[in-house]
């Protein structure tokens, strides 16, 4: 989840807030790709999950990438939560997981060698001590109770809240983990359509990158339970923005709804202020009970942004969000699915095309469908594995486009559209197969 934003001053007018989403637009020769993925550590002899202190631990890690690699740490406290470097953000979840946000980068290439060199450095560390990380989207068998707690201010009052709206929240944050990819756009007109495909699309990412079917130590019948869980946490700051498909769509449009959002904190000093369920309409007005006769920064504004979890959200750029985490193919695959889509404009608006027709309840019963069934789901006589194959072909196109041999990398999801299987299925066989109803072996096989 997102750190403290900062470098914004004081509200003055309404405007300034559709203002600060447009202050993203950038023209196509410097549009970048930011990924970011999410995974598991655990100990080798316990298969317990990896906690944040102690001999072997997340503050082990975040020492010896200081001493040895050259990141810097992030505080809050006297507790490191984080680390920088060139861009890159090193950070917690919840429960531990642990979170690369690389830097904004030119090509799929590059975000090949900079999850490499991530992943080959954290090993470096881990394996001596007995951590292994890994790629799945929910964790297989630990219970709420066994996940550890991250010493953030902003996760403490989260678990609060999600404990009284929705009915998963919890397993979000604790036992979940992603992959997604931050583009750019070039206007609000681009931000617009790339913000309907998106959310359109986002059930054939779920369907494609599904990898966690197992929960809580047993089959949860559904290919992406990660998905389902998205789905029953807090429909006020969730889902797939039908209003983004209605006329009129656009920043301010998107201001109204993320207003409208009830908030979760102010950050002051280094702490978090608790603001549960107020107003960010009442903040503007110098009315906000936690902070009375206070109005908020920018920066207070961009905090409140990264509390709403649509399919596909937007900021300064657009966040593709309904992917499971998966191997490192999956990893770099899930970046170079969206670029090909969206980076290129005949592959855009060919998707676009694709998608223009499903309506509301479609594409939320696609939205379901992908977390169920997988490649197999379909809703409003659209099948997803029909759907997928089709958005996989114009991804192709559009990397092919970019001419920098960057197709290479959709690999995974051209086998996947071939043989209608998934990670997911693939677990699931290995379940009921090999494994023989045993579990214990997926901590290995889904390691990076």
């Amino acid at each position: 989840m997102s750190i403290p934003q900062s470098g914004g001053g004081p509200i003055e007018s309404f405007a300034q807030l559709a203002d600060y989403m447009a202050s993203g637009s950038k023209p196509k020769d410097q549009w970048r790709i930011g990924t970011e993925h999410e995974k598991f550590g655990w100990l080798t002899d316990t298969r317990a999950p990896l906690p944040y202190a102690g001999a072997r631990s997340i503050s082990v890690l975040f020492d010896e990438l200081a001493k040895r690699y050259g990141w810097e740490p992030v505080r809050e406290g006297e507790n490191v939560i984080g680390m920088t470097r060139n861009g890159a953000n090193i950070s917690l979840e919840p429960g531990g997981q642990f979170e690369l946000s690389g830097a904004p980068l030119v090509s799929i290439h590059d975000i090949e060698a900079e999850t490499r060199e991530h992943l080959d450095e954290v090993k470096a560390i881990a394996d001596p001590l007995g951590i292994k990380f890994m790629g799945i989207g929910a964790a297989p068998v630990w219970s709420h109770a066994e996940m550890p707690v991250m010493p953030k201010g902003r996760y403490r009052l989260m678990t609060d809240y999600m404990g009284r709206v929705g009915t998963h929240g919890t397993q979000m944050m604790y036992r979940t983990s992603t992959v997604q990819v931050n583009l750019d756009y070039a206007s609000e007109a681009d931000m617009v359509k790339k913000l309907r495909v998106a959310l359109a699309l986002q059930p054939v990412a779920t369907a494609l990158f599904a990898s966690s079917p197992f929960f809580d130590g047993k089959v949860n019948g559904h290919k992406s339970w990660r998905s389902r869980i998205w789905r029953g946490l807090d429909d006020s700051r969730t889902g797939m923005l039908p209003f983004a498909f209605e006329d009129g769509m656009g920043f301010q449009r998107y201001i109204d709804w993320v207003l409208d959002v009830p908030m979760y904190f102010v950050y002051r000093d280094g702490k978090y202020i608790n603001a549960l369920g107020q107003s960010f309409r009442d903040f503007l007005a110098g009315k906000l009970p936690a902070l009375p006769g206070e109005k908020p920064t920018l920066s207070d504004f961009a905090d409140h942004m990264t509390t709403v979890f649509p399919e596909a959200r937007v900021k300064k750029y657009i966040e593709m969000r309904g992917a499971d985490c998966g191997d490192f193919a999956h990893v770099v695959g899930l970046p170079a699915f969206w670029v090909g889509l969206m980076y290129d404009q005949g592959a855009l608006d060919a998707a676009w095309d694709l998608v223009k027709g499903l309506d509301t309840e479609t594409r939320e019963g696609l939205r379901v469908a992908a977390s169920v069934s997988g490649l197999q789901g379909e809703a409003g006589g659209v099948k997803l594995l029909d759907l997928a194959r089709a958005s996989v072909a114009l991804s192709q196109a559009g990397l092919a486009a970019r001419g920098l041999g960057e197709e290479r990398h959709l690999a995974p999801l051209v086998e996947h559209v071939a043989t209608g299987e998934v990670q997911a299925d693939r677990w699931l066989k290995l379940y009921y197969g090999a494994w023989g109803g045993d579990l214990t072996p997926i901590y290995e096989a889904s390691s990076f």
